[in-house]
């Protein structure tokens, strides 16, 4: 029998992939791709927007002509923070730059002088300064170090929002990409900030759509319902607004602890922005505050480093179990005392055991995450905390997250593909007669541990 489904593209810095669910939201069908990196004009690794581009014209036309599936409606999430720019005749005219090539230092400065200082401008667009990873300078830069290239933009889109361009010839924004940390929307008058119309970069932004509409297809045998696609963090944000109706924040764990909270409209301090603490917009439009924290880089960094000292393989901490004991001797002992919670400047040696040790390291990162995640729970009314991705299923962090907020649920949350599964909800009614599932998201309940008195 022939299954409805809709067709995801979800296109990650390190993954590519294509998920087809069916009207349950059932993964039916998957298939994953790496592609080699190139390098820039300047030798920077950036992705290759022609493979890519490549790809998911061959990997759609490849599902269309399986008898099995009868695709319905086609929708994208990729990672933010990079722009395609295409000419007149939609052809792409530079790299896919890397949002992690180093801004230069006199362009920058240049920038923030002429538009009211950092501070202001941090705060007015809820970006702190990322350099490259505030998307709206990469456009900035081409202008004044690449003059003759701007010329020939015509327009300048996300990377969501140009895999829907391959598909639809519809050149569009949307506003979880514009309103992620771009310095391109001012969150106090809901619009682009004046910068973008005195530099002409307006004239490059082609119209905003809402995150729900779908255009007609030009891609032989598609769906007249493709998406406009989505920035992969608010994605994955989607199937949790639209199954908890109360109050929550969502730490999204992976090489970035990302915590979400959509329901904290106080304004952004400057002190706020200077420990990374910013504003998402959610595909309705509101803002959502959120901080950052490199802890999954950090984990493993470091929990290598822990390897390497016993002699041991680096996944050694998946057989590592919770020991409550453990955690109350290290907090008395207050072994390796130097610079507060930074695991990095500590002696392994004065560890008996790699227990002990590891169990050190999630001493000092859920101290961390603990102060990252309280910036954004400040001036809300959450009762609970809802962990997905990597560290939801490590039960030392999760236990002692759980122990660190007292008061507060903290559940370790599993959803399958969550920023895919985000994109298909975000289209839901217009491909699906089905009622919204109730079985979306799996909670686990982490109960804080009577032994382990305080926060970290």
């Amino acid at each position: 029998m022939t299954q409805q489904v809709i067709a995801i593209f979800d296109i990650g810095k390190t993954n590519k992939k294509l998920f087809l669910f069916n009207d349950e939201y059932k993964i039916v069908y998957e298939q994953s791709s790496k592609f080699e990196e190139i390098v820039d004009e300047d030798g920077f690794p950036c992705d290759d927007i022609k493979s890519l581009s490549e790809w998911v014209k061959t990997s759609l036309h490849e599902v269309l002509n399986q008898q099995e599936f009868d695709v319905k409606a086609i929708n994208f999430s990729t990672y933010g923070a990079s722009f395609v720019y295409v000419d007149d005749k939609g052809e792409v005219v530079t790299p896919l730059y890397n949002y992690l090539k180093p801004y230069a230092e006199n362009l920058q400065k240049k920038f923030y002088d002429t538009y009211s200082g950092e501070d202001e401008f941090s705060r007015i667009t809820a970006s702190p300064i990322l350099g490259n990873l505030n998307s709206g300078m990469q456009i900035y830069r081409i202008k004044y170090e690449k003059p003759e290239v701007f010329k020939k933009i015509k327009h300048a889109l996300h990377l969501p929002h140009y895999v829907s361009y391959l598909l639809t010839g519809d050149a569009h924004s949307e506003i979880t990409s514009i309103g992620c940390h771009t310095n391109l929307w001012n969150f106090d008058s809901k619009e682009y900030h004046q910068w973008v119309k005195a530099e002409g970069i307006d004239k490059l932004l082609p119209e905003i759509k809402n995150c729900t509409d779908v255009l007609p297809s030009i891609f032989p045998g598609a769906p007249d319902k493709i998406g406009v696609g989505l920035h992969d963090s608010s994605a994955a944000l989607i199937p949790y607004l639209m199954s908890v109706s109360e109050p929550f924040i969502l730490i999204s764990s992976g090489t970035w602890c990302i915590s979400l909270n959509p329901f904290n409209d106080t304004p952004l301090k400057a002190s706020e922005l200077k420990q990374d603490c910013l504003c998402y917009l959610q595909y309705t439009g509101q803002p959502v505050k959120a901080s950052r924290l490199f802890a999954g880089h950090e984990h493993d960094e470091q929990s290598t480093r822990i390897a390497t000292y016993f002699s041991v393989d680096t996944n050694f901490y998946k057989h590592i179990n919770y020991d409550e004991r453990l955690i109350k001797a290290l907090r008395i002992t207050e072994k390796n005392e130097v610079e507060e919670n930074d695991f990095s400047q500590k002696d392994l040696s004065v560890f008996s055991s790699i227990e002990e040790a590891y169990h050190q390291l999630m001493l000092d990162l859920v101290s961390k995450q603990f102060v990252s995640t309280s910036l954004v729970m400040k001036g809300s009314q959450v009762k609970k905390i809802f962990v997905d991705g990597g560290f939801s299923k490590n039960i030392i962090f999760m236990q002692l997250l759980a122990s660190a907020f007292t008061g507060v649920e903290v559940y370790a949350a599993e959803v399958a593909q969550a920023t895919s599964l985000g994109a298909a909800l975000a289209i839901h009614s217009s491909w699906n007669k089905n009622e919204l599932p109730t079985d979306l998201i799996e909670l686990q309940l982490y109960r804080h541990p009577e032994c382990v008195i305080g926060r970290p």
